[in-house]
Order: structure tokens, then sequence, then C-alpha cells
């Protein structure tokens, strides 16, 4: 069982930046693939970046590329995703995830996560 706890949310002007932290709890965050989704009002839920076990090489969503970062820290069970040059389109809820099996390009589907986080609102200001 993994629990996530998201913070770091909040308001920010277009072109702002924030940074996202999920805080894992158990023993065996360091076995899991990490995910950040968002979900914006009457939108379906969509991927926006993931990161190995072993911090790989990371994947992230079309829309995102080149502005948002993930990371980890097994040592501390958090996984971070920096958010820079934010836009009103970023404005979402934002979930992280922990996936035991996922891996590669499985990692973009939600159903591959087991579990997830409560979320936290990002809004982003024109």
């Amino acid at each position: 069982q993994v629990q996530l706890v998201e913070s770091g949310g909040g308001l920010v002007q277009a072109g702002g930046s924030l940074r996202l932290s999920c805080a894992a709890s158990g023993r065996t965050f360091s076995s899991y693939a990490m995910g950040w989704f968002r979900q914006a009002p009457g939108k379906e839920r969509e991927f926006v970046a993931a990161i190995s076990w072993n911090s790989g090489v990371p994947y992230y969503g079309s829309s995102v590329q080149g502005r948002f970062t993930i990371s980890r820290d097994n040592a501390k069970n958090t996984v971070y995703l920096r958010m820079n040059s934010l836009k009103p389109e970023d404005t979402a809820v934002y979930y992280c995830a922990a996936s035991l099996w996922g891996s590669g390009s499985t990692l973009y589907l939600s159903e591959r996560y087991d579990y997830w986080g409560q979320g936290t609102q990002v809004t982003v200001s024109s």
C-alpha cells in the first residue's frame, strides 16, 4: 500500500513557475514508477509526465514538453514536478500516481497506475 500526498499547487500568473511535490508513504517507494496527470473541468484526465523507479529517461506529454521537469528523490520518498512558463491552459487539478509494473510507453496510460493522490489545484491567470 502506498499513500500519496501532493502539495505545491496554487495561483500563478502566466509565465510563472511552480514546483509540485508528491510525498509517498511506505518503504517501497523506490520500486514504483511515478507519474503526474492533470484534469481540467469538463476534460478528461491527461498525462503530464512520468519517471521510472531509478530516475531513468523521463516521459512528457506533448503539451508540457520543454516546460515541465519531473524528478524524484528516493531517499525522501518524493517526486517533483517543476513547471515553468506556465500558461492558462495548464490550469487543472494535478495528481501524482504510482505504478508498480508500468514502464516505458505504458506510463502514459492512467490505468497502469496503482495508487493516486488526492490532487492539488494549479490555477494560471492570464
